[in-house]
């Protein structure tokens, strides 16, 4: 179950647009604990929602690399 700890989303729906459409992550703020993204419709650039990454998430993804030789 792993895989399912941390969702990163690719489409959302936009009510602009009045459909599902692409999103781009924006970094939104960067606190000490965790950072915050916000999701940006790629037709209209409505703000449609947030991501938390908290510094344990980011530690785990960072040891789930595989590294490089």
């Amino acid at each position: 179950m792993e895989q399912f700890e941390s969702f990163k989303a690719s489409q959302l729906y936009c009510r602009k647009c009045a459909k599902s459409m692409p999103v781009r992550e924006r970094l939104l703020l960067i606190l000490p604990d965790k950072d915050i993204y916000e999701y940006l419709c790629t037709g209209c650039a409505e703000s449609l929602g947030q991501r938390e990454v908290t510094l344990a998430d980011k530690r785990l993804a960072s040891l789930r690399k595989p590294r490089r030789r």
